[in-house]
């Protein structure tokens, strides 16, 4: 079955743009040079024809092979609002978190763990136990699996004590200087922004002194505020 899904994905490669791709990602691994759209198209595709055994079946085979774009056609392939019973998609997504080597991978997968999230809040007392990871992209990824609550615009009460128990775990991610991390606080409140200023100015006033200057201004960035 895998070779199938592979074939499908390798009839659009470009090995000028594998090459470019390889340095940027600065990861070693096989790239292919497929681009996002092609991906969402073929997973699209994919999802429609599979059922939800098959469809978690492939998505572990795939991010097995070690490919950059197999590894993000299973996340896609992983990707939905609705899936009923999500256990299995759950454990499997999860499982991906030591893989996590790069953004763009560890993003896509991500996600795919949003949805899961929203469908159940009570998995964040497991995405908590990342935030004390030794792993930095797992740290990461639980601010970046964690970005619906960022973006609510009406919350249920429920929602903003889950927003202000992850804007917890933010401060907390401070005192880390790696730029992936000071970079994804910065992207959790930019967005929450748009939806809460007043929070963001708070977490701001309180931590933006520690952050690194970037980061900083990139969150206050709809702010209208001096950052600099």
């Amino acid at each position: 079955m895998l070779a199938h899904y592979l074939d499908q994905i390798g009839a659009h490669a470009d090995p000028e743009r594998a090459i470019e791709m390889a340095a940027y990602h600065k990861v070693p691994r096989r790239y292919l040079g497929v681009s996002n759209p092609v991906l969402n198209d073929l997973t699209k595709a994919w999802r429609q024809d599979l059922d939800l055994p098959d469809r978690v079946a492939l998505a572990d085979a795939l991010w097995q092979t070690d490919i950059h774009e197999a590894r993000l056609a299973a996340a896609k392939l992983l990707t939905q609002a609705r899936i009923r019973p999500d256990g299995e998609v759950w454990a499997l997504l999860t499982s991906w978190l030591p893989d996590f080597d790069a953004w763009a991978v560890a993003d896509h997968a991500a996600m795919a763990m949003q949805k899961r999230l929203v469908a159940d809040p009570s998995r964040l007392n497991e995405v908590e136990d990342w935030t004390r990871s030794d792993h930095m992209w797992t740290r990461r990824a639980a601010l970046v699996a964690t970005l619906p609550w960022a973006k609510m615009s009406n919350p249920k009460p429920a929602d903003t004590a889950a927003r202000d128990r992850i804007l917890g775990w933010a401060a907390n991610y401070v005192p880390d200087r790696d730029w992936f991390m000071q970079k994804v606080v910065a992207w959790w409140l930019r967005d929450h922004s748009k939806h809460d200023p007043e929070a963001v100015r708070a977490f701001l006033a309180e931590h933006g002194p520690a952050m690194k200057p970037f980061a900083r201004k990139e969150a206050g960035k709809y702010l209208g505020d001096q950052l600099e």
